[in-house]
């Protein structure tokens, strides 16, 4: 997306540069900011800026240039009344663009604190801010980050694919070269100083990163946990899945000081699902990457700070406060906690098996994977709904799918709705009393070996197979842990009326109450969604979760503190 069309860019004619603010628009926008002068070769941001100035056109002409700097791309060109600014305000995330005057002028600065002041408190103005972020943010995705953040590796990679799922479940906009697409690759990162051993590798305007991790990643995104001396919180919510990010949007709306801490990627297990069509409100359905991208917008704009990935490692109480520990030892004292770390990716007893995880076999059928291995012959295990939503969306993309499942058929684990629609497409087939004993390849999948159960005597074949898909069920994150909050048998944590006075410590002897629904067996620490015993595993149901945690919450702190 270099050039222009007929003297605009492609930015400029999709429309998402935003219609120009009425003079009552940028009267309000006065109140929040202060106008300068502006003179040709000013730059209001460049790439690395962890923040900056929300910038209305007054008079002049601002250019936001990507690319990099010996091939710059103009994305669009703002003049008089337009406003200089994208999802990042919000977000957080660190500049990959630059804005720089190309006409004299001049310009209404508000700083970033500012802002998401105003759009907590100046409801239409912040909807047209909002609606243009969100849609700059769209434009910038398809058009591949205009070339400011590239990724380069291999399909074939376990961890080139870990780094750009990231990158995807983020929502961070990039482009990216398959290196197996390449004539010569070594010629490829020779450009940037790197060897083939280096790769996956991820360039910037301002640096190049060889072979970086998820972590690293982010800390140069701006993604990761940020800490400030002397910061305390009253709300830590532990996991963005929807209950997480439930939790999020209510104690930040509710005027909680609250921050969110993701191990891997917001969005959680429904993060992975290509569509969601029984969550409320949603007639067509929806993706797990969009219902998580709304909401973590949501709760930033409305004031939560939702950081990825960011592992924790311990939890303790001191002094009255709980003391959220993260494994580069950060402390992140805060007066309630809630628990939403999920449940993780059940994996079959198979000689091998994690050896091909990400070189044959995932835990998810996102639009990734569904570019990787479209055309091919897939497995699915798994008879539930994640599964019949993964078999539908491969089939979509030309796959020839294999739905193995131990039981006699999908009728008592997966929504009618689904079966129905497996039943109808000849590319799917679904082969009860099944399960795989072998895995085949070297390096990548390449086949299986299952049993037929029904058969009783072993029966066994090969199934030539390019992917596997893994949908069995999960177990309670709760590890990190260590048994300081009380469980069931299974490791789900057990809250209300389900503790038993046994749970009970001394901490409860001075509180004069019983626990509140979903509090844990330590006051002011909750759970919610899958990590919770006893809970409904559905969308809506972790949502709903989320956010009565936080009336509860709410009661909590008007007792202790």
């Amino acid at each position: 997306m270099a050039g222009r069309l007929g003297g605009m860019s492609d930015w400029e004619a999709s429309g998402v540069e935003g219609a120009e603010l009425t003079d009552e628009q940028i009267e309000v926008l006065r109140r929040y900011g202060t106008e300068r002068d502006v003179a040709v070769g000013d730059v209001l941001f460049s790439p690395g800026d962890s923040s900056y100035d929300f910038v209305v056109v007054l008079a002049g002409r601002v250019d936001i240039v990507g690319g990099t700097l010996d091939q710059p791309k103009v994305a669009v060109s703002h003049g008089p009344r337009r406003f200089v600014g994208e999802l990042n305000m919000i977000t957080g995330q660190r500049v990959f663009l630059t804005a720089r005057v190309v006409e004299a002028g001049r310009i209404l600065a508000v700083p970033r604190d500012d802002l998401l002041h105003l759009l907590t408190t100046e409801g239409e103005l912040a909807d047209v801010i909002v609606a243009t972020f969100i849609a700059r943010r769209r434009m910038l995705r398809a058009a591949d980050g205009q070339g400011s953040l590239r990724m380069l590796g291999s399909r074939f990679c376990p961890h080139t694919l870990e780094l750009r799922g990231f990158l995807v479940r983020s929502g961070i906009p990039h482009s990216w070269t398959d290196l197996e697409d390449e004539d010569d690759p070594a010629v490829v990162l020779a450009q940037f100083g790197a060897r083939l051993t280096d790769a996956p590798i991820v360039v910037t305007p301002t640096t190049v990163l060889l072979d970086p991790t998820p972590g690293e990643l982010a800390d140069l995104l701006g993604l990761t946990y940020r800490a400030v001396p002397g910061s305390t919180f009253d709300l830590v919510v532990i996991g963005a899945g929807p209950a997480g990010l439930a939790a999020s949007v209510y104690g930040a709306s509710e005027g909680l000081s609250t921050v969110t801490l993701e191990a891997v990627a917001v969005g959680g297990q429904a993060g992975t699902s290509s569509r969601i069509e029984n969550y409320l409100g949603f007639p067509q359905g929806l993706s797990g990457l969009d219902l998580a991208d709304r909401a973590t917008i949501q709760a930033q704009r409305l004031g939560a700070r939702i950081t990825n990935p960011c592992q924790v490692a311990k939890l303790h109480t001191e002094a009255g406060w709980h003391v959220v520990e993260l494994t580069d030892g950060s402390q992140i004292p805060a007066k309630a906690v809630i628990v939403a770390t999920g449940a993780e990716y059940r994996r079959p007893a198979v000689a091998g098996w994690e050896g091909f995880e990400n070189s044959g076999i995932h835990y998810a059928a996102t639009q990734t994977e569904g570019r990787l291995w479209a055309g091919s012959r897939v497995g699915v295990i798994g008879g539930g709904n994640s599964a019949g939503q993964a078999a539908l969306f491969l089939a979509s993309k030309g796959c020839e799918v294999h739905v193995l499942i131990r039981g006699e058929g999908l009728a008592s684990s997966m929504s009618s709705y689904l079966i129905a629609r497996i039943d109808n497409d000849p590319r799917i087939t679904v082969e009860p009393r099944t399960e795989v004993r072998e895995l085949h390849g070297d390096g990548r999948l390449d086949g299986v070996t299952v049993e037929r159960t029904a058969a009783g005597d072993g029966t066994r074949e090969r199934l030539d197979l390019a992917a596997l898909f893994c949908f069995i069920g999960a177990v309670p994150a709760t590890s990190w842990l260590n048994g300081c909050l009380a469980t069931d048998d299974k490791g789900f944590l057990r809250t209300g009326r389900d503790l038993d006075i046994a749970d009970l410590g001394p901490a409860w002897d001075g509180l004069d109450r019983a626990p509140l629904p979903l509090e844990t067996s330590v006051p002011g620490v909750f759970a919610v969604g899958d990590v919770r015993a006893g809970s409904i595993k559905r969308v809506a149901a972790a949502v709903g979760e989320g956010s009565t945690a936080v009336r509860s919450v709410h009661d909590h702190l008007a007792v202790v503190h």
